[in-house]
């Protein structure tokens, strides 16, 4: 199958019908995609130049869409019509949480929101997430995705999508964030729910790997499948070589400290779309 075949492989009808309801609300198509993952929900509250969205509704009212479940998700997703500068006005959809692999939903339902983005027109994903971190920096330091590793075993893709990931992660947008962020890096998918061994964990740093999560990736292939330009930001969150136990209450929190990067790199990357 051919790239210009992927969408119409891809997006169901009951895709195409969350398209058209996130159209409606709205007020037209989309412009651009922000998931907001674990501990970084209030991410854009503090900022004035966004404002009132146009609506909030709840995630799972979107058709084939399911409530998040994870601490620090929330079943929220925000519609804005937001100013990117002076003439560059962006409709865009803001995801206050999302579902994972773990849930037991398998990866259709993890890409739901993915494919009812595109099919309401969005053409740029902005993916953000909490991550355990196999470098020696520090707790709230923000990292530019340039890279993953899928270690789940399982694909977002049934059938001939032999898709080239080798560019999954947009290089412009990524340099973009990396004009903020402290770090740029790679980021392996862990299906969890547990986290990984000291074994794993030394496997992973010693094959290149700088982070590791449960979410994103399987979003940022269905994307790149689906021609959307994607780039993504992954917080420190939890120090994977640390001798004390890992706590998914500390993780969300230490999410919460790095909001003010993670809002500076949304806006570097929305100048960056075209």
């Amino acid at each position: 199958m051919q790239p210009q075949h992927f969408a119409s492989h891809l997006i169901t009808q009951q895709d195409s019908a969350a398209g058209e309801y996130l159209r409606g609300a709205a007020g037209g198509p989309l412009d651009v995609l922000i998931v907001l993952g674990s501990g970084l929900a209030e991410a854009l509250d503090d900022s004035p130049a966004w404002g009132q969205p146009i609506t909030t509704l709840p995630l799972s009212s979107v058709p084939g869409l399911v409530a998040p479940v994870a601490d620090g998700h929330v079943n929220e997703l925000r519609l804005y019509e937001h100013e990117a500068d002076d003439d560059h006005r962006l409709r865009i959809a803001v995801a206050l949480g999302r579902t994972h692999l773990y849930e037991g939903m398998g990866p259709g339902p993890v890409t739901a929101l993915a494919r009812a983005a595109v099919a309401a027109g969005a053409s740029t994903a902005i993916l953000c997430n909490a991550n355990g971190c196999l470098r020696e920096w520090e707790l709230g330091d923000v990292m530019a995705i340039t890279d993953h590793a899928n270690l789940t075993g399982t694909s977002p893709f049934d059938g001939t999508i032999f898709l080239d990931t080798s560019a999954c992660w947009d290089a412009e947008l990524a340099a973009a964030l990396c004009e903020v962020t402290q770090r740029s890096g790679t980021y392996a998918l862990l299906r969890g729910p547990e986290y990984q061994t000291p074994l794993e964990t030394r496997l992973l740093a010693k094959a290149g790997v700088d982070a590791v999560g449960m979410s994103t990736v399987m979003e940022a292939l269905m994307l790149h499948a689906l021609g959307v330009r994607v780039c993504g930001m992954s917080v420190v969150s939890d120090l994977s070589f640390a001798d004390a136990p890992t706590d998914p209450g500390a993780v969300v929190e230490a999410a919460a400290q790095a909001h003010r990067t993670v809002l500076e790199g949304i806006e570097q990357a929305l100048r960056a779309v075209r």
